[in-house]
């Protein structure tokens, strides 16, 4: 099968790629999140703690903003594209009415000292810490740029197109990572190995079933089966064994006299 160059290869909804981006407020050119190392050193927001990587995505899951799910969809393959984003095609308009003050109380209750700027978990809702007096809180529940028009400069850097590179990046977007994680695909049935972390970790209790979702959405797949392994150690194999042998010699009982 030939291939098209990069430059003939458009997006298209219900692609799945590995995204390039960084993200700007349009009024003050403030970089707020990037894909790039070292584009965030240059503007003194990289944490240390962060994976700077092009991200899988499954254009039109609508884990992005409308306004750059949209750009994505006809984007040229591995070529540098913007886009500006209004405020109803991003975090959407502003609404004074979810600003509320909070009594300090609600929050010693939780056992959370309040700081200006923190994002906060109050009455199941989640806010940022914009005032504080002796008595009150002040959060604004609307969402991150709420009101705010957004500036993308972003690049496709691949499409995935693979069946098995396809079910792992899902796992990857999905979960935060598809390390130690194995598949096969056949047909219309997926297979997914998991690794040991899996059989104790909650967060992959919840990522399973938007992996299952993104599996028939972005493939079509009908089946999905996730395998849990649970291989016997070298070592413990050695220890049943000495057991074994050192298991005392069985007597037959001896016969009383009548």
């Amino acid at each position: 099968m030939k291939l098209m160059p990069d430059d003939e290869v458009k997006i298209s909804k219900g692609d799945i790629v590995r995204l390039e981006f960084s993200g700007y407020l349009a009024d003050s050119n403030e970089l707020f999140d990037t894909t790039n190392a070292e584009v965030a050193k240059e503007a003194g927001i990289f944490n240390e703690n962060a994976t700077y990587a092009p991200i899988p995505v499954l254009v039109g899951s609508a884990r992005l903003f409308e306004g750059l799910e949209d750009a994505l969809v006809g984007a040229q393959l591995a070529t540098e594209q913007e886009v500006t984003i209004p405020p109803e095609k991003a975090a959407g308009p502003r609404d004074p009415k979810l600003v509320e003050n909070i009594p300090v109380r609600d929050f010693l209750k939780q056992d959370i000292e309040p700081k200006i700027g923190m994002e906060v978990n109050i009455k199941n809702r989640v806010g940022l810490v914009t005032a504080i007096t002796p008595r009150v809180v002040r959060v604004d529940f609307n969402r991150r740029f709420a009101g705010r028009t957004l500036r993308y400069k972003f690049k496709v850097i691949t499409r995935v197109d693979e069946p098995t590179d396809k079910v792992l990046a899902i796992v990857e977007m999905d979960y935060g990572t598809k390390d130690n994680f194995s598949a096969s695909v056949d047909g219309d049935s997926v297979s997914i190995v998991l690794p040991d972390v899996c059989k104790y970790d909650q967060k992959w209790i919840l990522a399973k079933y938007k992996v299952v979702a993104d599996l028939r959405e972005g493939m079509k797949v009908k089946t999905i089966r996730f395998i849990e392994e649970y291989i016997k150690k070298e070592e413990e194999k050695k220890e049943d064994e000495k057991k074994g042998e050192e298991k005392p010699e069985q007597r037959e009982p001896e016969e009383l006299p009548q």
